[in-house]
């Protein structure tokens, strides 16, 4: 039994790609931000520093809705061009969730302002059900 010892450009040879990965993601994560914080009527930013409940909740259930497909985009993808497309085909995904999520409370962002918690916890929750199914469709 031969044991191999590896050295540490061995150990770290991967770390180029990672650092592309990571930057790509996170590329992807602030452009999702921004379109997410234009398409919504509510001031997302503005009113979680205001501590409104409903506000935080129904961010952070959409930027999980739409990491969790990136996620699943970034360990399948075949390079980093593979990466951005489906990247980009998730933040149309998670997009339109949000429309969808509407149809039953059109009024939501309203709400979401006055701080109702039951209308940041449908939202996020939607928007999170909506990204794992996404992910979990993201077979290619």
């Amino acid at each position: 039994m031969e044991i191999q010892i590896e050295t540490l450009s061995d150990s770290i040879a991967g770390l180029p790609l990672f650092l592309a990965y990571v930057g790509t993601a996170a590329a992807l994560t602030l452009v999702y931000i921004v379109v997410y914080m234009w398409v919504t009527p509510h001031p997302e930013i503005a009113l979680i520093r205001d501590n409104n409940l409903a506000a935080a909740i129904a961010f952070a259930g959409s930027l999980m809705g739409f990491c969790l497909p990136l996620a699943n985009t970034i360990a399948g993808s075949i390079n980093l061009l593979d990466c951005v497309l489906w990247g980009l085909i998730a933040l149309v995904v998670q997009i339109l969730i949000y429309f969808l999520a509407r149809l039953p409370m059109p009024k939501i962002s309203e709400r979401i302002e006055k701080g109702e918690l039951a209308s940041g916890v449908w939202l996020g929750s939607a928007s999170l059900a909506g990204g794992l199914l996404n992910a979990a469709c993201m077979t290619y």
